[in-house]
């Protein structure tokens, strides 16, 4: 019975994993229509809020031109296609960070920061695949850094209107990241050494004995005092059955079993 379960449970999983695209395993990632987040400007507005419309105002304020050089000074179509692509759309996001500043009543900047001229400065003195890998290089490491901050606005601010700007920067910075990363330029290596340089990893624990670590464990997971006793006793019940159980069917075993009246010796006995 329980091999017969067994291989019908096995010939189901192999449907399942075989089964047409156009099952309910084929779903598409899910983009949340705009209407489902309001934008009337309700909530408090925090400091952290203030700055990331400042962050995306500002984004906005030297990718565009970033851009327009990668159409004067690459030689790469692709890059070229990049460029065009992603100061386009910042061009979309840009607007919709200004709306919220006015709404908002939060002062924007018109320039970009001294690192971003910085930037473009650097890429205004370079042309072809120099000017390819640092438009690349400058564009994916900034894209990762504001990515987290987006995420943790989002899921934190109690403002409306910077709630929806947080969702909608999402869409734009991962689809950015991904028009960047299809350059086959980026050096995964390089970026994942500079978030462990600006996030070291957690020292981690000393080594702990075995019943240290359940003791540990248990306390974490909320077991302690009489539910722990109670837990150790069930194990030490579930141990003894299972000895008890053991020996049954050993003694069985060196008896044989009878078939049709007749004693059955196993092999070897």
């Amino acid at each position: 019975m329980w091999r017969r379960l067994g291989s019908a449970t096995l010939i189901s999983a192999v449907l399942i994993v075989l089964a047409p695209g156009n099952q309910a395993w084929a779903a598409e990632v899910p983009v949340p229509p705009e209407n489902l987040l309001t934008d009337q400007g309700k909530g408090k507005l925090t400091a952290a809020d203030k700055d990331f419309v400042t962050k995306v105002r500002l984004a906005g304020l030297w990718e565009i031109p970033a851009g327009e050089l990668a159409q004067d000074l690459s030689e790469n179509n692709r890059i070229k296609r990049i460029g065009r692509s992603i100061a386009d759309q910042h061009t979309e996001l840009d607007k919709l960070a200004l709306d919220a500043g006015a709404k908002l009543k939060i002062d924007l900047p018109d320039e970009p920061n001294e690192d971003q001229q910085g930037w473009l400065d650097e890429m205004a003195g370079a042309q072809g695949k120099e000017f390819d890998q640092i438009y690349i290089d400058r564009l994916r490491a900034a894209h990762g850094k504001i990515f987290p901050a987006i995420a943790n606005i989002r899921a934190s601010t109690e403002n409306d209107t910077v709630r929806k700007l947080a969702q909608q920067a999402n869409q734009f910075v991962m689809t950015h990241m991904t028009l960047l990363e299809s350059s086959q330029l980026v050096d995964f290596a390089d970026l994942a050494a500079a978030a462990a340089t600006a996030a070291p990893a957690a020292k981690a624990p000393a080594a702990q004995a075995p019943a240290q670590q359940l003791a540990s464990q248990a306390t974490a997971g909320g077991l302690t005092g009489a539910n722990m006793g109670f837990i150790l006793a069930a194990l030490a019940g579930g141990l003894a059955v299972g000895v008890f159980a053991t020996k049954q069917l050993a003694g069985g075993r060196r008896g044989g079993y009878r078939s049709n009246n007749r004693r059955v010796r196993y092999y070897g006995q």
